[in-house]
């Protein structure tokens, strides 16, 4: 089963794996495999939990791209999606400014694969 949120979120991985360490990727594969748990860290302080920032944001952002998608004649650009998830993200926890670029990262990567589809519509 396609699962964009899981794509995107190992894509970011990937690309923050440079700053992160390595075992991002493996920590970002064990949030995805819990994140249908009722755990949800308060803060992202340690390498596990910046997976599990990513695999929320990642979620987060498929949400709201199709929510938003439905609202409106066209689909949102990436800059959009971006403000809403962390826009909601605040509304539970405070973001420093590395989290809100994990945010940001993962937002760009879970919605890249639709740039390469559908041409022009996120607008990153």
């Amino acid at each position: 089963m396609n699962d964009p949120a899981a794509t995107g979120a190992r894509a970011a991985a990937e690309r923050l794996s440079a700053f992160h360490g390595p075992q991002l990727i493996t920590d970002v594969e064990a949030a995805l495999h819990a994140r249908d748990t009722d755990q949800i860290p308060d803060r992202f302080l340690d390498p596990v939990a910046v997976a599990a920032l990513i695999v929320a944001a990642a979620t987060l952002s498929w949400t709201v791209y199709n929510d938003l998608k439905t609202r409106t004649s066209a689909a949102p650009t990436a800059q959009v999606v971006t403000r809403t998830v962390t826009t909601r993200l605040r509304r539970t926890r405070t973001l420093t400014r590395e989290e809100t670029a994990i945010v940001t990262t993962t937002v760009e990567e879970t919605l890249t694969p639709l740039d390469q589809h559908t041409p022009g519509q996120t607008g990153t």
